[in-house]
């Protein structure tokens, strides 16, 4: 079978699987089917957001699926019809049985992260904010328990200790583009090896978890080691954004996202979430050290420096918690 010959459904949605999705168009590869996420209204005028990939889409007369359930028999049928070879997931949704044993080459994923290493929706972020050195893509077969499929290949790459999860994402994105074509070409001829995860495991890997982000894991605990708050500040820029809640004097609070800082510093004397402020520099005190502000955002404000925010702000009397 050729390429050309090969049929493959392809499943994603945010700018990451885009890429990958190209590759595979620019490289002769028949896409016979795009299933992404259903639109929905976003921002202040509730505007129809469009994913990434349905754009893509729909910009290269792909076909395309927006099922709202996929176990609905009318997406399954369609599914069904399309008579896929293959299918690749790349940042979807869980999907049912039904669904990712259907082509007779199998169904696999890409994920970003070296697993059994962070299986989860947030694998970037938490390698970031745990001070990882290293992490890279790996795709793998489905099976029922998410992330935990046969492992067919796996790429590295460093995290640089100034990266952003920003920067590792670009990176990773690239990277995994080029392994999802190296992927599909093993398949088509055969020559792939799965390995088992729990193989991995019983060599001393141990699986870690990448739950999904939400508002109060991005919340910064000034009791933390100043290293552990730069790396969740790393981990989380510039989106969502590592917060802190800032109380003015007459005990208004806002919101605060500290999105760039130095690197740790020794600071004797300044207590966990204490501000000190001298020639536009802005430090604050952690559980040993500090992190001084390099960037940040106030609540209803657009991002700024910190020596911007001090001009315009007079911290007097405030307090981080």
């Amino acid at each position: 079978m050729t390429k050309e010959e090969l049929r493959i459904v392809f499943f994603g949605t945010p700018e990451f699987a885009v890429e990958s999705l190209k590759r595979l168009v620019e490289g002769g590869y028949n896409i016979v089917g795009v299933v992404t996420m259903p639109d929905k209204p976003a921002g202040r005028g509730h505007k129809m957001y469009h994913s990434p990939v349905k754009e893509y889409a729909v910009e290269h007369g792909l076909h395309l699926m927006q099922p709202v359930k996929l176990k609905d028999e009318a997406f399954v049928a369609e599914l069904r019809s399309l008579r896929a070879d293959l299918q690749i997931i790349i940042a979807f949704r869980m999907l049912p049985e039904v669904v990712w044993s259907m082509p007779r080459l199998g169904t696999f994923n890409l994920h970003a992260s070296l697993l059994p290493k962070y299986r989860g929706a947030a694998p970037i972020n938490w390698a970031v904010m745990n001070g990882d050195s290293v992490t890279g893509v790996t795709t793998f077969f489905l099976k029922h328990e998410i992330d935990t499929g046969d492992i067919i290949d796996q790429r590295k790459v460093e995290i640089g200790r100034h990266d952003n999860v920003e920067q590792v994402y670009d990176r990773l994105m690239l990277l995994g583009a080029d392994m999802v074509v190296e992927t599909v070409e093993n398949i088509l001829s055969g020559d792939v090896k799965p390995i088992p995860q729990e193989q991995l495991v019983s060599q001393g890997e141990e699986p870690t978890p990448a739950p999904k982000i939400f508002a109060d894991t991005c919340h910064i605990d000034w009791s933390w080691s100043a290293e552990k708050v730069y790396n969740h500040v790393r981990g989380l820029s510039p989106y969502p954004g590592a917060w802190s809640t800032l109380t003015n004097a007459n005990g208004k609070a806002l919101k605060l996202k500290i999105l760039k800082t130095s690197e740790p510093v020794a600071a004797d004397g300044v207590a966990a979430g204490a501000m000190r402020h001298e020639k536009g520099r802005l430090c604050i005190g952690c559980g040993d050290g500090a992190i001084e502000v390099v960037e940040l955002q106030l609540e209803g404000k657009r991002r700024m420096t910190a020596d911007e925010f001090l001009r315009g702000y007079d911290l007097t009397g405030c307090q981080l918690s």
